[in-house]
């Protein structure tokens, strides 16, 4: 079998829709997992999918920022080492509620941005010493630019954008691949209050995107590729004729 089907695969919030295709993905490649997720029960699940030989996982609340080195410790003895590493984790929130309370401002930059750079740190410095290996990070099309709608959290994805494109120059010399993964909207759980378009993805269309990304390392992606042609026109609409088109600028 050839290498590249056998890694050792780490997945971070792994129970989520997209993740845990993800993971099935690569089970059936013969890679040997470990998944870290919130939800016990959840998780306990998606493992019970697997192959038991070849799976461990982990309980962990990612916003427990001081758990986050111990937790990619924990991953590194139960793999041995870490070929692939996936952050998946995150939350859109309520952007009305982040306009009215610091609090849950606080709450979705420190999900989506603050406990990702946490396990970025560890996960980073390990494959640097070891000379190789892929960190895949999921972000958003939303961080492309701040619309009112979601620009709370299209904000925290815009920085962590930006600390994965320093940190894929900082590790290039050391062998190791960072990918940034720019999604569009997706049909799951997390999105099941928003009016479905044309544009949503499928869960297992974007795993399938993910992993191929991951295999080539490629350095940055929209899933689905059409975003990327959406996005250019979005990231250069001047803002005077931005704030004027409510398919972009509205609720």
């Amino acid at each position: 079998m050839n290498d590249v089907l056998r890694r050792r695969v780490l997945i971070f919030g792994a129970t989520s829709a997209i993740a845990a295709d993800v993971a099935r993905l690569y089970a059936a490649r013969g890679a040997r997992l470990h998944l870290v997720a919130r939800d016990a029960d959840k998780l306990a699940r998606l493992v019970d999918e697997l192959p038991a030989d070849r799976v461990t996982s982990q309980q962990a609340d990612f916003v427990r920022l001081s758990d986050a080195e111990s937790v990619v410790n924990a991953a590194l003895v139960a793999l041995g080492d870490i070929d692939v590493a996936l952050i998946a984790h995150g939350a859109l929130g309520d952007q009305l509620e982040t306009e009215r309370s610091f609090a849950a401002a606080e709450a979705i930059v420190t999900t989506n941005f603050t406990s990702v750079v946490a396990l970025l740190v560890p996960l980073a410095n390990h494959m640097e010493s070891a000379r190789g290996g892929t960190l895949g990070v999921i972000t958003s099309v939303a961080g492309e630019r701040g619309r009112p709608r979601n620009y709370t959290y299209g904000a925290a994805k815009g920085a962590l954008n930006v600390y994965l494109q320093g940190l894929r120059s900082r590790l290039r010399g050391a062998g190791v691949k960072v990918t940034t993964l720019k999604l569009g909207p997706v049909d799951t759980p997390m999105t099941v209050t928003h009016t479905k378009t044309r544009v949503f993805a499928k869960p297992a269309d974007v795993a399938r995107g993910i992993v191929a990304a991951l295999d080539r390392g490629a350095a940055e992606i929209y899933v689905p590729a059409f975003w990327r042609a959406i996005m250019l026109v979005v990231r250069n609409t001047p803002e005077r004729l931005f704030q004027r088109l409510p398919f972009l600028s509205g609720r």
